[in-house]
Parts: structure tokens; sequence; C-alpha cells
């Protein structure tokens, strides 16, 4: 995935680490090999090439992180969106980019225009039944919004399975924690923001996830302009709107994932509107001419009191 991994737990002193160590990196592993466009022979990446009308059978964890993303693809009116693929690779940000500065070129109209009419999660045909989707004609899955946080679940997985009941799992940044220290006291975690002189918001992950999403991560810039990472589905832009971050807080890492993605598209009003409506616990972290100004969503002020 391109990022570093840990777990802390508590266990045993006659607990076997090799063990577990490796179950949790296989856990991984398994992610990588199927939702992971960066691997050339991936699950995903084999949908992503696949010839039109194709129909493939997914793993029933690759279906799960897909239909989990189609229902918040239509909940959001398009703001996240797993066939996002396209205008990713379009601007540089996915693995078709080359390993070089040139390759951070703003496109033309009519390049955006072509990646969007292979993209959009309508166009995906489903068979929940069967598990299989249909590879409509040069559409690209880019599942890098959500199955990260998965990869956080699927270890915390492992690790319940394996009798632990106390741990702290953390991604890339993404965040899960379940049971409390021997201390009595839950996995406390500072929420991430994209100021120093931000005040500090810490949480207790006690059968929580936390993810964040931010323009400041991956971004480049031409002729004065900053262009994030994070695209809009919808046009086919970076976003463009001032929002620094977004953190949400949800009982899985893969829902928290997906929806801080959802939320830093459509930008602050939109965002916490939407966050109201399904009652996601939300902090949003907006750049202004004097500083950044943070908004906290009802659910999130509700725990936070």
């Amino acid at each position: 995935m391109g990022t570093t991994w840990s777990a802390s737990f508590v266990a045993s002193h006659r607990c076997a680490l090799d063990p577990l160590r490796t179950g949790m990196q296989a856990a991984l592993d398994a992610v990588v090999a199927e939702m992971s466009p960066w691997e050339h022979e991936s699950a995903i990446s084999r949908f992503n090439r696949a010839v039109p009308g194709s129909w493939h059978v997914l793993s029933p964890a690759f279906f799960g992180v897909l239909a989990h993303g189609l229902l918040l693809a239509e909940a959001s009116g398009g703001a996240c969106d797993p066939s996002v693929g396209a205008l990713v690779d379009l601007w540089g940000f996915g693995p078709r980019r080359r390993d070089s500065e040139r390759a951070f070129a703003v496109p033309t109209r009519e390049a955006i225009a072509r990646a969007l009419a292979c993209s959009g999660w309508q166009r995906l045909q489903v068979d929940a039944p069967a598990r299989r989707v249909r590879q409509p004609g040069g559409l690209r899955l880019d599942l890098s919004g959500i199955a990260k946080g998965f990869g956080v679940d699927e270890v915390a997985r492992f690790l319940q399975r394996s009798g632990i009941e106390s741990f702290l799992v953390e991604v890339g940044g993404e965040l899960r924690g379940e049971g409390l220290k021997p201390d009595g006291q839950p996995w406390w975690v500072a929420l991430e923001v994209p100021g120093a002189d931000l005040p500090q918001t810490v949480v207790a992950l006690h059968g929580l996830s936390v993810a964040t999403s931010g323009d400041y991560r991956r971004c480049f810039e031409r002729v004065g302009q900053r262009y994030s990472h994070t695209i809009d589905p919808r046009d086919g832009l970076p976003i463009r709107h001032g929002l620094a971050s977004v953190t949400v807080l949800h009982r899985e890492a893969m829902a928290a994932d997906a929806l801080s993605t959802a939320l830093t598209v459509m930008g602050v009003e939109p965002g916490l509107s939407f966050a109201r409506e399904q009652g996601v616990a939300a902090l949003f972290v907006a750049r202004t001419d004097s500083g950044f100004e943070e908004h906290t969503s009802d659910a999130l002020a509700a725990m936070l009191t």
C-alpha cells in the first residue's frame, strides 16, 4: 500500500509474537494481492484491463469492499466513486505515473472528458448473489480511498480470532482500537490536523476507528496553482474548495476511510449537511485567509462532550 503499519496489543507474556506478526502481514498482503492497482497481477488490475462485456467473479473480501464503495457512491451523489481509476491515472497519482516530475502535468479538457466517459459507478453491472461484476469497457477501479481502512479491519479481525482482545492497529495513519490497556485506559489517539497551530483533539478508540483524508498529503504545483491528489469524480478535477482535511470516527476503519474521502470531495457545507443526515462523526479543517478553521459535525460534537 506504499506505507507502513503497526500494531500494539495486550497479551500474556507466553504469547508467541512471530505467528501474530506473520498473520497480520499476511492479512495485509491479501488485501494488496486483490485490491492494489499498483500490482500488475492483482485482481483489480486484471479487472481493469479485461475485455469489454466480460463478467468477473470476485472474492468475498473484494466484492464486499466494492459493494460498500458503490453504496457510498450512490448515497453521496458520486463524491466517492470506486471507478475513478482513469482520472487518478490521468492526473499522475495512479500506477501509470512515471517516476518523474514530468508525469505531473495538467491534462487537457479533452483528456478529462475521455476519462470521465469511461468512468462512473453507474456503468458497473453487479450480480450480487454470484459476486460478479461486469467490465463495461475501459473502466478502471481504484479502491485507494477505502482498501487501506479495510486492511486495518482485516488485521483487527485476525487479532480477535487469535484471542487478542485489546489492541491498536494502524496502517498509514488509519487506526482502530479495541479493549482497554492494563492500566484500564482506552487507546487514546490525537486526531490528525494539517496545521501545527490548531488545537489537538484526543479521542478514545474503544471499539472505534479513525481515518483522515487531506489535500496536503499528495499534491503538485504548476504555475502557482496547487493540485490535490483527491479527485472529484463528478467533474474529473482535483478538489479546489479550500478544505484541507476531514477526519471521521466510525466503528469500522473501512467505513471511516471511505467517508473521509467522500466528505473531503464534498467540501465543508455540503459535507457537514451529509454528516448530519447520516449521523457521521467528522472533523473538517478548512483553509481561510486568516489560517485554518475547524468545523465539527453534530455526531462528533456529541462524542466530545
